[in-house]
């Protein structure tokens, strides 16, 4: 697993290279894992933060190969005009312009 970013409710985000698993791993006072994509679920998945020789020789020992970059899929777009006509029908102001 390497770490890829921290999210907004201050989790770091982790993901695995070759399977594409990821989670948010919150660390202590309050720890938390939330599985945010499965991934393949029997592999063995190890954290990384800082790839260098060490975390690799580590990472043979345990056959788990070279680290590998996945790329992420595309972020969904954001809803179209009938979309957001639609949206605003059933109450839900996409944009946040709406005054309460």
């Amino acid at each position: 697993m390497r770490l890829t970013g921290r999210l907004a409710s201050g989790a770091d985000e982790w993901s695995c290279p070759t399977c594409g698993r990821r989670i948010a791993l919150r660390r202590p006072p309050d720890p938390e894992l939330t599985v945010l994509e499965t991934g393949d679920e029997s592999a063995v998945h190890v954290g990384v933060i800082e790839p260098n020789a060490a975390a690799a020789a580590a990472a043979e020992k345990y056959g788990l190969g070279p680290i590998q970059e996945v790329p992420r899929p595309p972020r969904p777009t954001a809803p179209d005009a009938e979309d957001r006509a639609w949206l605003a029908e059933i109450g839900i102001d996409w944009d946040g312009d709406a005054v309460a």
